[in-house]
């Protein structure tokens, strides 16, 4: 029998529709000889839905129209199994419940990829392709990451970080950010992906700018200093706690200061007839670099990568400085866009065989899982009695 794979995209981000383009890929690629696939859309409200037309990219351009035609699910615990089941349940006819062997979310962003959908999905005691709940955490907190990485000496750019509270003195948080950061400063929401939120300023009137637009979407944002030659180059990681090997490296191209959403998904959409995700973004691959400089990249892509406690695939993005030549890791993509399927083809991984050893992983991680003790057999409760008694203390 296939292993049915329940590919689940969307949810409630500002990434919801790249995230339709990336998980609408996958499907398109995964090897059907050996996967069952389920498209499981997920709405801005996390509603889940499945349907004949989940899986087809035309049919977004009319989602309200899309959803009236498909068939909204829960997802239920069984016992030994997990099933997406029709809600509400019809007493006569109507979709029957469908067992799922492995999840696989291509989601982005806030809501989604920060640990809340796998936590939901580790819950329910199915088998998940991706980071587990902590690393996928602590790879969306730009802050946090920082603060890991800086631990095992990979060079990161300092940064002030301020809460919502902050904000309500908007001169003391500039004129911090003025005297820690100075000028070129970045703005970033701490934990957006897709270069939502992000921005370069040069004086306290663009620095005011940028903070009041990246507190719409988040409660903190972090300040760094602010590259000016600044060059991108990219490399993606795949594996486990065990083993883990790094792609060839890409640089993206940008149009401004700091690459954008624009340039990341909409740079070629107009020419080529719609987005392609990521996978449209202008860029050179390989990275036209010295060859110690992209082993210095791939090897410290792979030590943050186990840093973090990674799973699957990701990438990872750093900054090279051409005026003094200094290296910095940027950010991590836990579940990258177009699951960086164009970094590992130049190296010799089909985007086939990249999301067969996703799902592989997967259960590989789920069988060590049933080898750990999570629960403990007692008799406390026999004797429990809250007349007087004040529980453990």
């Amino acid at each position: 029998m296939k292993t049915r794979v329940a590919v689940m995209y969307g949810g409630r981000s500002v990434e919801h529709e790249v995230s339709v383009i990336s998980g609408i890929q996958a499907l398109m690629n995964i090897d059907t000889d050996k996967y069952e696939t389920i498209p499981v859309y997920i709405t801005k409200q996390n509603e889940f839905y499945v349907g004949d037309d989940i899986g087809k990219i035309e049919a977004y351009k009319d989602i309200d129209g899309l959803l009236a035609r498909s068939q909204k699910v829960v997802w239920v615990n069984e016992g030994d199994k997990v099933v997406l089941s029709p809600y509400p349940k019809k007493m006569f006819g109507g979709m029957k419940d469908i067992e799922v062997d492995v999840a696989f979310p291509v989601v982005h962003g806030t809501n989604e990829e920060d640990g809340t959908l796998v936590g939901f999905l580790k819950t329910l005691g199915i088998p998940f392709v991706g980071c587990d709940v902590t690393s996928a955490a602590v790879g969306m907190d730009k802050y946090i990451q920082k603060c890991v990485l800086k631990d095992v000496d990979i060079p990161v750019l300092d940064c002030v970080c301020f809460h919502e509270d902050d904000y309500a003195d908007m001169e003391k948080l500039l004129d911090t950010a003025e005297q820690k950061v100075g000028y070129p400063a970045v703005i970033k929401p701490v934990n957006s992906g897709s270069s939502v939120g992000i921005s370069m300023a040069r004086n306290r009137e663009e620095l005011t700018k940028s903070i009041d637009d990246a507190f719409t979407y988040a409660s903190i944002v972090l300040v760094e200093h602010g590259i000016e030659k600044l060059k991108e180059i990219n490399c993606s990681v795949l594996g486990d706690d065990s083993g883990a090997k790094a792609s060839i490296l890409e640089e993206p191209f940008h149009t401004k200061d700091i690459l954008s959403y624009k340039d990341k998904y909409e740079s070629n959409g107009a020419k080529s007839g719609g987005s392609k995700g990521m996978a449209s973004v202008q860029r050179k691959i390989p990275a036209d670099l010295p060859e110690e400089t992209t082993k210095q990249i791939q090897d410290y892509a792979v030590r943050a990568f186990k840093a973090l406690g990674c799973n699957g695939v990701v990438r990872i993005d750093f900054m090279i400085d051409e005026a003094t030549g200094k290296l910095y890791f940027n950010e991590i993509n836990t579940i990258p866009g177009s699951l960086s399927f164009y970094l590992w083809e130049p190296s010799g991984v089909p985007y086939k065989d990249l999301l067969d050893q996703l799902i592989q992983l997967a259960l590989k991680r789920a069988r060590k899982y049933q080898n750990i003790t999570f629960t403990f057999d007692t008799n406390i409760l026999n004797s429990a009695s809250f007349g007087g008694a004040k529980g453990v203390k």
